[in-house]
């Protein structure tokens, strides 16, 4: 067995229920920052620009990819199925929002920063890429549904 499987052998036999909806908060928080994130989409434009990534397609593919991810992602992980999946999607764009975006500006401290949003959020996804769905998700219906026929 290999480590993954022990992984994942183990995080679904130490799911606490509580734990659940942290998950389906989570869910919540990166549909909510897709939606937002779409909506202020000018700035991410600006914000790609002025770090020389690249053409303007390739800002706007990573923009919308983004934006799929976060609330395609956040609303499959809400409901719990096929949360290490999205977990391990979404984590290399929260790695990008904590390191690259929201550390550099300098002002982690001030009231309402996106850095401590981004960080919980980061923790959250490593959290559920090992604990997975859950007892309260739509994969463990299907496995109790499943093994009562």
């Amino acid at each position: 067995m290999n480590l993954i499987s022990k992984i994942q052998d183990w995080g679904d036999h130490h799911h606490p229920k509580w734990l659940d909806y942290l998950r389906i908060a989570l869910g919540i928080t990166l549909v909510w920052k897709g939606v937002a994130f779409a909506l202020n989409l000018h700035a991410f434009t600006v914000l790609m620009e002025n770090s020389g990534l690249g053409t303007a397609v390739s800002i706007s593919l990573l923009a919308h990819l983004i934006i799929a991810l976060h609330i395609i992602g956040g609303l499959l992980i809400a409901l719990g199925t096929h949360t290490r999946l999205f977990c391990l999607l979404i984590i290399p764009i929260l790695v990008v929002a904590v390191f690259y975006v929201n550390l550099p500006q300098q002002q982690i401290f001030r009231p309402y920063s996106e850095f401590w949003l981004s960080c919980l959020v980061l923790a959250g996804l490593i959290c559920f890429l090992i604990e997975g769905d859950g007892v309260l998700s739509i994969e463990n219906v299907k496995k109790t549904t499943v093994s009562q026929n």
